[in-house]
């Protein structure tokens, strides 16, 4: 995914004359061509997370339109004061795109895990939170909200779904139909979700942003057992689905990574295994709740 933000990000660059990038000593030899095309506008800064953030909104205040990008927990937890101040307070329109989703640069150790991003950034306000699952969805969502006057947090990861679908800034898409529960899945989550629920009668709805929410789609596709399948940490989403589905009887699940610290050492697939997100895990758990 992240060789299409350089691609995508070469293209907008070359176009949009009031776009920056500023990169925290991460993927710079993917950038080498815009760095050494646009030295004016195209930085590498260095570790200095919190301070590229406050020069991103300098860079704002100014009518340019900053991109941030570095690994998740450098950028999210380091920088989180400056993310809620410099620009969720001021509203400000800047980009921050990460990589490494939870853990998937968990050979590099637990300090390169980052599963909170997603319920850090939503508790602040005006921020956006955009999860594509692979590349093209990277690409349309990129491209449609780099300039939408808002904070906006681009979760990018190693691990890509397969599917083929028309993404769109703000909506969910039905990747299924059925009656015995209503699955939530965001992110790379998708093809092992499918697999999962190969045979079991459910509805599968597939949301790549995940601020804002698309409320109505839940709301017209929702069944009295509801799972949700988040690739962070376990009930992130569980305010915003309660107050979406707020007076309804329902039963929500939830299938995600575990509140807990990852202390061994392993590859993404080892831990998808360790922490029962892997798809036959996944199957068998929404199995149980679909016969419950």
């Amino acid at each position: 995914m992240r060789k299409q933000f350089v691609k995508t990000l070469e293209k907008i660059v070359n176009n949009d004359n009031n776009v920056s990038l500023l990169l925290g000593d991460i993927g710079v030899f993917g950038f080498r061509k815009i760095l050494k095309d646009y030295p004016e506008r195209i930085f590498n800064i260095g570790i200095f997370e919190q301070a590229t953030i406050g020069l991103s909104a300098g860079l704002s205040k100014i009518g340019m339109i900053p991109i941030m990008h570095t690994i998740s927990p450098f950028m999210v937890e380091r920088g989180l004061e400056q993310l809620k101040v410099d620009f969720g307070y001021q509203k400000l329109n800047g980009n921050f795109v990460s990589i490494g989703n939870s853990y998937d640069y968990a050979a590099l150790g637990p300090t390169h895990h980052c599963p909170a991003d997603v319920s850090l950034l939503s508790t602040i306000p005006n921020f956006q939170i955009v999860t594509p699952g692979n590349s093209k969805e990277l690409d349309v969502l990129f491209n449609s909200e780099y300039n939408n006057g808002s904070p906006t947090y681009f979760r990018l990861g190693e691990y890509e779904h397969t599917q083929e679908l028309d993404v769109k800034f703000g909506k969910a898409n039905i990747v299924k139909k059925g009656n015995d529960a209503t699955i939530i899945c965001t992110g790379s989550m998708l093809d092992d979700v499918l697999y999962a629920t190969e045979n079991l009668d459910v509805t599968i709805l597939y949301y790549s942003t995940i601020i804002p929410f698309d409320y109505k789609l839940l709301q017209d596709n929702f069944n009295s057992k509801v799972i949700l399948c988040e690739n962070f940490y376990e009930g992130t989403l569980n305010f915003i689905v309660n107050k979406a589905l707020e007076g309804e009887c329902y039963s929500l699940y939830n299938i995600g990574m575990k509140r807990e610290f990852l202390k061994n050492y392993g590859k993404k697939e080892e831990h998808d295994v360790s922490l029962g997100l892997d798809k036959y895990s996944l199957r068998k758990k929404i199995e149980k709740i679909c016969i419950k």
